[in-house]
């Protein structure tokens, strides 16, 4: 099992790289095939939107077939031949199929690695695991930045994606070679992912969990490229250089916040304070989004470190869902996280192009108040949540 679980989490090092690395090319594509930031963000939202529908079909297939074949089969056709379409991209629309079929390939990896924790390790430790499963690979929301810029510089960035097919392909089989899967939990229940709607106690999580993730994952995603070029006038190395400041942040909160609970005795005031001082960061940058590139790094760091609730939140909404609904109630979960992304890239695409004649600042000032309103509302309704620490 534990070498089952290493290449799942290099498996998410790849699904963690895929939602982040179009920041790093914003330059590139639009210089190469025409792409625009509305182009890219459509992609990106496109990426989250798919993983997300996916979430329903591989919460089915890991309670019914298991995590090895349903990972290591979506992971070699999606990722690896996603990634090699991407590499043969022309027109944006490539670039957007292309992202679809990442999407996916990556949607049941983490989901592989919870179920696995769901059902062969205590529940109290599920939220400390499941952070050091997002935090050791969130290091491809690291790659995804100056690292990629390089290989963007020194070799091309369809070379770059035909690297990345490749590894995908190399891990798909990895997982296969590797991975075990649980044993079947026997119950006389059925049931289905209306079963999960059902319960009261997830009505005020589910909301938070559409909001939480989609300020960091969005902004980290896409639009820190754009905003620090027209704005600051940063280079495609000095992106990447940024990038990896916010990236870094993700995973120290991810690290942080996945003990917090068990150490305060708390998962809801862990979830509402930092994702309070996330409404704070992105209310600032919409104050300060001109005034000084190193600011605005420190905040987007800040948005990114606050960001991390996500498995903590995880950990709260499986606490009141029962053993044999636990492969979908994790991917429930993350269909509402993940989800809450892709619908945040397709309004934000929309206030980009709307807001566009306004002034080279106008749009982000939009963007990151859009995403400061949505979360303090889903903070809003999360404080009606039971807390639980079972």
């Amino acid at each position: 099992m534990q070498a089952g679980l290493i290449v799942l989490c290099l498996a998410y090092v790849l699904s963690q790289f895929f939602r982040a690395f179009l920041a790093v090319l914003t330059a590139d594509l639009g210089r190469d095939i025409g792409a625009t930031a509305e182009d890219l963000a459509f992609a990106s939202g496109l990426w989250f939107l798919i993983f997300a529908a996916m979430q329903i079909p591989v919460g089915w297939a890991l309670d019914r077939v298991g995590p090895r074949v349903t990972s290591a089969t979506l992971l070699l056709i999606g990722g690896a031949g996603g990634a090699g379409l991407f590499a043969v991209a022309t027109a944006p629309i490539h670039v957007s199929l292309a992202m679809g079929l990442i999407g996916v390939g990556c949607s049941p990896v983490l989901m592989a690695s919870y179920f696995i924790f769901a059902r062969e390790f205590p529940p109290a430790k599920f939220a400390t695991l499941a952070a050091v499963m997002l935090g050791v690979g969130s290091v491809g929301n690291l790659v995804a930045s100056y690292p990629t810029a390089l290989a963007v510089e020194w070799m091309g960035w369809r070379a770059t994606m035909i690297g990345l097919a490749l590894t995908s392909a190399l891990v798909a089989v990895g997982i296969w070679s590797t991975v075990h899967d649980p044993g079947r939990v026997e119950s006389d229940h059925k049931g289905s992912v209306l079963d999960l709607l059902k319960i009261p106690a997830l009505w005020a999580i589910l909301p938070l969990m559409l909001v939480a993730y989609a300020p960091s994952g969005a902004i980290r995603g896409l639009w820190a490229g754009p905003y620090l070029a027209d704005v600051f006038a940063l280079d495609t190395t000095q992106i990447g250089q940024a990038t990896l400041v916010m990236g870094a942040a993700m995973i120290a909160g991810t690290f942080v916040y996945g003990p917090l609970d068990r150490i305060l005795n708390t998962r809801k005031w862990v979830i509402f304070g930092g994702n309070a001082l996330g409404v704070l960061a992105l209310v600032l940058l919409c104050i300060w989004i001109g005034k000084s590139v190193w600011i605005s790094v420190l905040l987007l760091a800040v948005v990114g470190f606050t960001g991390a609730s996500f498995p903590v939140i995880m950990a709260h909404g499986r606490a009141f869902i029962a053993p044999h609904l636990v492969g979908r109630g994790v991917t429930l979960l993350n269909l509402f996280g993940v989800g809450g992304v892709g619908l945040a890239q397709f309004a934000t695409g929309r206030i980009h192009a709307a807001t566009l004649d306004a002034g080279s600042s106008a749009p982000y000032t939009a963007i990151f108040g859009f995403f400061a309103v949505a979360l303090a509302i889903g903070c809003a309704i999360y404080l009606f949540s039971r807390d639980n620490m079972t």
